[in-house]
């Protein structure tokens, strides 16, 4: 069963404009099976999404996210449920691979948004790689996926979508056995995946540039 997802979305508990509940209706609109919710620190929207999911018929799969502020750089968790995360690359690995998350390494080459860089041929325990970033550049893009390919890693490609607009830009197909978290989190391991390098229009990074306008002009705090 092959599927569409994307990884990488943020929501009103962090710095996105959409709640949980608008990503999913509009995640299923553009066709995704599968939306990861990884609000910057926190686990919350990815949360209340399952929980509105499961009272709701044919909404896309959620799978339990979070982006991670390490003193290194930016980290993707994907797991079943909340855990308690480390801010060091080190101890984080250990603790997601105890709780069976997956450890992914965010817009790499990104310095603008804290990408770990060359700080991910440190570390051989990655789960895969987001090779390809819709908010990121195109150079940054492609150093990621030699990265992964260096390492033998899976490759994941994600919108980073912060405004409705955004979300599904990117996207990554999964060959699942069914549709459901460990059997999507077991197929990304696995490597049963495949990015699809897409990036967001011209008009759609406008609105992403006055929505950071818009949040500042507000004094925006998150949602924890």
């Amino acid at each position: 069963m092959l599927i569409r997802a994307d990884l990488h979305v943020h929501s009103t508990y962090s710095d996105g404009k959409a709640s949980p509940q608008e990503i999913l209706y509009i995640a299923r609109e553009k066709g995704l099976h599968v939306v990861a919710i990884t609000d910057h620190d926190t686990f919350t929207g990815s949360i209340v999404a399952s929980k509105y999911r499961s009272k709701t018929q044919d909404l896309p799969l959620v799978i339990i996210g979070v982006e991670v502020r390490c003193i290194e750089g930016d980290i993707l968790l994907y797991c079943e449920r909340e855990i308690n995360f480390p801010r060091r690359i080190n101890a984080l690995l250990e603790k997601a691979h105890s709780e069976n998350c997956l450890v992914v390494p965010a817009h790499p080459y990104d310095i603008t948004r804290l990408g770990i860089g060359d700080l991910i041929f440190e570390y051989n325990d990655w789960d895969a790689i987001e090779v390809w970033n819709a908010s990121a550049t195109r150079r940054a893009n492609i150093k990621a996926i030699k990265a992964a390919q260096i390492l033998g890693k899976p490759s994941l490609a994600s919108s980073d979508a912060h405004i409705p607009d955004e979300i599904g830009s990117a996207y990554t197909y999964i060959e699942v056995d069914d549709l459901s978290l460990i059997s999507v989190i077991e197929a990304i391991r696995k490597g049963r995946v495949k990015p699809i390098y897409r990036s967001r229009p011209l008009n759609t990074t406008f609105k992403r540039i006055f929505w950071s306008f818009e949040r500042a002009v507000r004094g925006f705090t998150w949602r924890v």
